[in-house]
């Protein structure tokens, strides 16, 4: 008899990560590989956050700090949802984490019982319904196709929605898809939400920066404000400011839910890490230039990749509103086969296929929960996405 857990026989590995070591593996062994399977920028954090962060060290903070965050850095926060968002919240109403990840995984460690439900639109994070089922709860998966632009519909939300529905999280702009909810549409689900007091939201904010063409962002607290009561605010500066690895999130919520997150970090990894949390506060209060510019080179490179994959033999690819992601469908190639004579029976097969043929690493579409379709980072130069596009087209001009 195992002596692991039975809940973590349930909780599968993330595969986004599992992609990106492949990848990685490949590439030490001399493949020629392009990796477009990690969600992170390629950009340098920028110099006065790096500054920050040594001037930090020099000043001595590198002791323990309170758990859940400085009071600066909570006070920054605060400001920053005020400032960007006009939400109302206290310092103490702001918890900070080791990355937007631990904030969403301490809320519902914190929150859920066995039997509880968390509505879980798909595509989604791949980590979303394992934390749910790490904290006992049940995931319920909405489907969000293709043909909806990815989103759901507030009739789908509502007749998810029982008397067991303990949270819905809703992620805008996503990830894997970029897709994301104007005003009209948030507030479609916020309605719906308004009509069920006892449901939770959870917003995963992480791309609110990352938004293009005309697309302006939301928050659901933001476009109902009756909400704030039951929502959970989460973002973090990985994405926005090209800070993957400092390992900073934060989250605003009601003072009881983010006491009850503090607790169930003082007994994890306690405080985040001192160095960083400097950082962050410099990301938050600092010059906002960075934000602008990198936004800029994502939408150039998003009209690159979608132009090119769209230009590739059975592959449907919608032009995101964010994120750095795209999310195509390969429902066209189902069916077909390599030159050696392997079936595409799934994207799963699709994506190690075209890693063995072409070295180009992307992660298949089951692992977001709404298959045949793979997601691509464009989180690349401009020169390795133009190179990865090419050997996709040539890859699917090869199947028949």
């Amino acid at each position: 008899m195992s002596f692991l857990s039975q809940t973590l026989a349930r909780v599968k590995p993330s595969p986004t990560i599992a992609m990106t070591g492949l990848a990685r593996d490949l590439a030490a062994q001399g493949r020629d590989i392009i990796s477009l399977s990690a969600g992170e920028p390629d950009f340098d954090t920028p110099a006065h956050i790096r500054q920050a962060a040594k001037d930090a060290i020099d000043a001595g903070h590198t002791r323990y700090t309170a758990v859940d965050g400085i009071s600066e850095l909570k006070r920054a926060v605060a400001d920053k949802f005020a400032r960007e968002n006009g939400l109302d919240y206290a310092p103490q109403q702001v918890t900070v984490g080791t990355g937007g990840k631990q904030i969403l995984y301490n809320a519902l460690i914190a929150t859920l019982n066995p039997g509880d439900e968390v509505i879980i639109p798909a595509p989604y994070w791949v980590s979303y319904p394992d934390m749910v089922t790490l904290g006992g709860g049940t995931p319920v998966v909405i489907k969000a196709g293709i043909e909806n632009g990815y989103r759901i519909a507030p009739e789908q939300l509502d007749a998810a929605i029982t008397s067991r529905t303990k949270w819905v999280i809703l992620n805008s702009p996503s990830n894997p898809t970029g897709a994301g909810y104007g005003e009209a549409e948030m507030r479609a689900l916020t309605d719906v939400l308004m009509r069920h007091p006892q449901v939770w939201v959870l917003a995963d904010d992480i791309y609110e920066h990352l938004v293009y063409d005309d697309f302006r962002f939301v928050t659901p607290a933001q476009v109902e404000p009756r909400l704030i009561d039951r929502t959970l605010t989460m973002n973090g500066v990985s994405k926005a400011y090209a800070m993957t690895g400092w390992r900073i999130g934060y989250g605003a919520g009601p003072v009881e839910l983010i006491r009850a997150m503090a607790n169930v970090q003082s007994q994890s990894t306690s405080n985040p890490c001192s160095i960083s949390q400097y950082a962050a506060l410099a990301a938050l209060e600092g010059p906002q230039d960075y934000i602008a510019e990198s936004r800029a080179v994502f939408q150039r490179r998003r009209d690159l990749v979608v132009a090119g994959l769209n230009q590739c033999e059975g592959i449907d690819c919608p032009t995101p509103q964010g994120a750095f992601y795209v999310y195509p469908s390969i429902a066209r190639l189902i069916g077909r086969r390599t030159p050696e004579g392997t079936a595409i029976t799934d994207d799963q097969v699709f994506a190690m296929e075209l890693l063995n043929a072409t070295g180009v690493a992307v992660v298949f579409g089951a692992a977001f929960g709404l298959s045949p379709h793979f997601r691509i980072s464009y989180a690349a130069s401009d020169a390795q996405l133009t190179d990865a596009v090419a050997r996709i087209r040539g890859f699917c001009g090869s199947l028949s």
